[in-house]
């Protein structure tokens, strides 16, 4: 399916050093806010007071997080558990207080607004467990890279599959800096959403590395240069419609889904405007400047000569 074809090839090589400079930059300025400034850790990661909290009738979660934040708590987690009317407060760890005392506070801020609030369940979440969590986190990332690489050097060739890794770390790391430099909150759900940008990026670049063998094995006088510019400008329909519809509904998820959703619909935004943009002008260049040719996608076949039904006969690729 496309909404238009285009006609002659886009030059998207020609300028393919300019780009990857300014991803360089970008990239660099993404690590830097990332050792300077770290990253602003969830409940989950760091530890701290979970309650559950139940409400006579459906609960104004905007109500309940204002009651909350007035105690001086900074982005909270409030969210409906289970039904509208049962709510879970996440309360990071302060020095000195326990989570006693942290439990009762807040259920007496709340029960201020509305005297029907009963507690339900309050535990608390120590460091240990958040170390955990970073640990699998990590694991997690480690293995769908190491996957990746084997999915794409095992599907096309090597070239592609290091060229696909840098421009997914490339996605990875600039959605970190973001979350580092405004120091927005970096949790479970946020953690989801990079894994979940991984795969999206390297589909996008699976597309444009099928689309660049396709072409070899077509045009046989192409150059490199003019191969992956021609594999680009004939994908970018289909990029339009799906990018566009993805885009489209996690933006509705960040417009419209409250505190609950927006870190998580901000993590991918960033994520899908970057991993367009890496799929083309990082991995594509990358890949053309590690060499890749016709040679790598298309391995040659025998002559075989004398035979008239055999339509490859005589012919070489």
């Amino acid at each position: 399916m496309e909404f238009f074809k285009i006609r002659r090839d886009i030059p998207f090589m020609k300028n393919a050093l300019v780009f990857n400079v300014i991803s360089f930059v970008t990239f660099l300025a993404a690590v830097f806010f990332l050792v300077t400034r770290g990253l602003h850790l969830s409940v989950e990661f760091t530890g701290g007071t979970v309650m559950e909290v139940s409400y006579s009738q459906p609960a104004d979660i905007e109500k309940v997080r204002q009651a909350v934040a007035g105690l001086g708590y900074a982005d909270v987690q409030v969210q409906n558990f289970g039904t509208a009317r049962d709510v879970l407060i996440r309360l990071p760890a302060q020095k000195g207080v326990s989570s006693a005392q942290q439990s009762e506070r807040t259920l007496a801020a709340l029960k201020a607004g509305d005297p029907g609030v009963s507690m339900r369940r309050v535990e608390f979440v120590g460091p240990q467990v958040g170390e955990e969590l970073v640990s699998n986190g990590l694991k997690a990332l480690a293995m769908v890279v190491v996957g990746i690489m084997i999915y794409l050097a095992v599907r096309f060739e090597w070239k592609f599959a290091v060229a696909a890794i840098i421009a997914n770390l490339h996605d990875v790391i600039i959605i970190l800096g973001f979350f580092a430099f405004f120091q927005w909150e970096f949790s479970l759900a946020v953690l989801a959403a990079v894994l979940a940008v991984l795969g999206y990026s390297v589909n996008e670049s699976v597309v444009i590395f099928d689309r660049i063998r396709e072409t070899f094995r077509r045009q046989r006088k192409m150059s490199t240069v003019e191969v992956i510019d021609h594999a680009i400008t004939s994908t970018i329909s289909r990029t339009i419609i799906t990018h566009g519809s993805t885009q489209m509904m996690v933006l509705s998820m960040l417009l419209f889904g409250g505190a609950t959703l927006h870190y998580f619909a901000m993590a991918l935004t960033v994520g899908i405007l970057f991993g367009i943009y890496s799929s083309v002008f990082v991995a594509a260049a990358i890949a053309m400047w590690l060499g890749v040719k016709r040679e790598d996608m298309v391995k040659a076949t025998s002559r075989r000569e004398g035979d008239p039904n055999d339509p490859n006969a005589g012919a070489t690729v």
